[in-house]
C-alpha cells in the first residue's frame, strides 16, 4: 500500500510546478468538493489516515462507540507517538458532530505483493449482558488479526482495550465474520489449512467469550479437504437471523462466480459435522449460482416485506427478499461492474431475481475519475429506522448511495454523498511501468447505520470516516424519530 503522504506530495508538486508528473493524472475536479443530494455531513474523523474496512457502531451505556477495522498498512498513532500497523480504530461518536478518537489496536503488518494482507479488517460487538454465559458487566469485541487469527477483546473501557483470548490462529486468511449476541454463535470466515478454499466458514460458540467452543467447519461442496474437480468460489461472509429466524444467508465469490446459500441454522449447528459433500449440503434449503460476472459480497435479508401494489392479491402482498451486493475489484471499469441485485426468496428453493440497481456511469463520468466504480457493500444493521425501507450502498468513487427499497421490484435512489478528497486520500493506478497512470480518488468502502439514524461511511483510500444524516424528501422515506 502507498504511504499516507504520497498522494498529497504528488498533488502539491503538480500545483507548485505547474506541470504533469509522468504517469500521474490530476483527479476529477468534482472530487475537490463533496457532491450531495438529500444528505448532510454531521461529523468527521480522519481515522489517523488509515485505509478502512468494516465500521461497527455500538451503544455502551449512554455512549455510542464506533469500532473500525482497517486494511493492511501503517500510520502514526498520535496517542502513543508510535508508527503502528493498521488495526482497529475506536472512536467515541456520542456527539456525532465531534467524534473523539479513543484508541487504536494495532493489527498485522502488510505483506508486500498482491492481495489483502495485514491489518484487522473485521469488527463485531456484543454486550456481556446479552450473551448467555458472559460476564454481564463487560463489552466484547470480536475481530480478525491480519489473515492469521480471530481474537476476542474486552472493550468495556473503549479507551483501554484488553485482549481476552485468541480464538484460533495459524489460518491462511480471514474475513467478514458474524456474531449473534443473543446466542453467542459466531460464523467466522477463515482459511483453514487443508481446505481447498482460501475462505470458508468455521462455526464457534462464543457465548462465553473467554472460552471459545468449536462447533464445525462449513463451505460449498468441492471446497472440503480431499475433494477434487471444480473448486467453487471462496466464502465472503454470512448474515444470520439468529435462533428466532433460523436462517443463515451466505455469499461466495465477491466479484465473480457468485453463489448464494440459504442455510437452516439449526441443521447447521446440530447436523452431522464431518465435512463430507452430503453433510455440507444437508443444512442448505436454497442455493443460486449467479452468472460469472456477478459476485455476492453482502447478503442482506429483508423478511416479510409488505407490497402495497399486491395488497389485494392475498399472499402476494407480503414476500421475503434478499439484497445481494457484489464487490467491484478493478480500477477504472476494466472489468464487470458490480450491482445491487434484489432476489425474491419467499420460496427458498426457487430463488428469483426481481431487480437490479447501479449508479449511472454518465451521471458523474465515474469510469474516468480513478479507482473503483461499482458497489462494494451495504449496511448490515436492521434498525427499524431503515429496515425494509432504505438500504445504503458503498459505491467506491460514487460515494454513498441511499436507495428506497419499499418496492423491491423498483429500487430508487433518494440521496447520495460523495466525500471530497483530502490530504490523506491515496492514489489509485492502472497499468504498469511506463504505462502506469494514477489518480487520486474517493473510495467509499463500507457503510453502517446506528439506532439514532446516523450513517457512517469509511474510505479505502485513507480519506477517513464521514458521519451523515438524511435530509429533505429522503428523510420522509425513513422511519426517523
Amino acid at each position: 500500500m502507498s504511504c499516507q503522504g504520497c498522494a498529497r506530495k504528488a498533488w502539491v508538486a503538480v500545483l507548485v510546478l505547474g506541470w504533469m508528473i509522468p504517469g500521474f493524472v490530476l483527479p476529477a475536479a468534482a472530487q475537490k468538493q463533496a457532491e450531495v443530494k438529500n444528505m448532510n455531513l454531521v461529523g468527521y474523523s480522519d481515522l489517523q489516515g488509515r485505509s478502512s474496512y468494516q465500521p461497527s457502531i455500538h451503544k455502551q451505556g449512554n455512549r455510542w462507540i464506533a469500532y473500525i477495522g482497517h486494511h493492511g498498512g501503517s500510520a502514526m498513532n498520535p496517542i502513543t507517538g508510535k508508527m503502528e500497523d493498521n488495526g482497529t480504530s475506536i472512536v467515541d461518536v456520542t456527539d456525532p458532530k465531534q467524534p473523539k478518537y479513543l484508541a487504536h489496536i494495532p493489527g498485522d503488518p502488510r505483506v508486500p505483493g498482491p492481495g489483502e494482507t495485514g491489518g484487522a479488517q473485521m469488527t463485531r460487538l456484543c454486550d456481556g449482558a446479552e450473551l448467555p454465559h458472559a460476564n454481564k458487566s463487560k463489552v466484547y469485541l470480536l475481530r480478525t488479526k491480519g489473515t492469521d487469527a480471530h481474537e476476542m477483546w474486552d472493550v468495556t473501557d473503549p479507551a483501554h482495550p484488553n485482549r481476552l483470548t485468541v480464538i484460533l490462529s495459524g489460518l491462511v486468511d480471514t474475513h467478514k465474520s458474524w456474531w449473534e449476541c443473543d446466542s453467542g454463535i459466531a460464523l467466522l470466515v477463515s482459511g483453514k489449512p487443508g481446505w481447498r478454499a482460501k475462505r470458508m466458514m468455521q462455526v464457534y460458540d462464543l457465548s462465553d467469550p473467554s472460552e471459545p467452543v468449536f462447533i464445525r467447519d462449513f463451505g460449498l461442496p468441492g471446497q472440503q479437504p480431499g475433494s477434487t474437480g471444480f473448486q467453487p468460489s471462496d466464502m465472503h461472509g454470512a448474515i444470520s437471523t439468529g435462533p428466532k429466524g433460523n436462517r443463515v444467508y451466505a455469499g461466495y465469490g465477491t466479484s465473480k462466480g457468485g453463489v448464494i446459500e440459504i442455510i437452516d441454522r439449526e441443521k447447521l449447528l446440530k447436523g452431522p459435522k464431518d465435512p463430507t459433500e452430503a453433510n455440507l449440503m444437508y443444512p442448505v434449503v436454497g442455493r443460486l449460482d449467479l452468472p460469472e460476472e456477478a459476485g455476492a459480497h453482502t447478503t442482506y435479508p429483508l423478511m416479510g416485506m409488505d407490497l402495497p401494489e399486491f395488497a389485494k392479491n392475498g399472499a402476494q402482498g407480503k414476500h421475503d427478499f434478499l439484497a445481494v451486493v457484489g464487490e467491484t475489484t478493478d480500477n477504472e471499469c476494466h472489468a464487470p461492474r458490480q450491482l445491487l441485485r434484489m432476489f425474491d426468496i419467499t420460496t427458498e428453493s426457487r430463488i428469483l431475481g426481481v431487480s437490479t440497481w447501479t449508479v449511472p456511469e454518465a451521471s458523474g463520468n465515474f469510469c474516468t475519475r480513478g479507482g473503483r466504480f461499482g458497489t462494494h457493500s451495504s449496511n448490515e444493521s436492521m434498525t427499524p429506522i431503515y429496515y425494509k425501507r432504505v438500504i445504503f450502498l458503498a459505491h467506491f468513487n460514487a460515494g454513498l448511495r441511499a436507495i428506497d427499497i419499499r418496492d423491491p421490484y423498483n429500487p430508487k435512489e433518494i440521496a447520495y454523498y460523495i466525500p471530497a478528497i483530502n490530504d490523506n486520500t491515496d492514489k489509485r493506478c492502472v497499468g504498469t511501468g511506463a504505462d502506469q497512470k494514477c489518480k487520486i480518488a474517493i473510495q467509499t468502502n463500507n457503510v453502517e447505520v446506528d439506532d439514532r439514524g446516523y450513517i457512517y461511511i469509511v474510505d479505502r483510500a485513507n480519506t477517513g470516516m464521514h458521519i451523515l444524516e438524511l435530509t429533505g424528501d429522503a428523510r420522509k422515506v425513513a422511519n426517523l424519530p
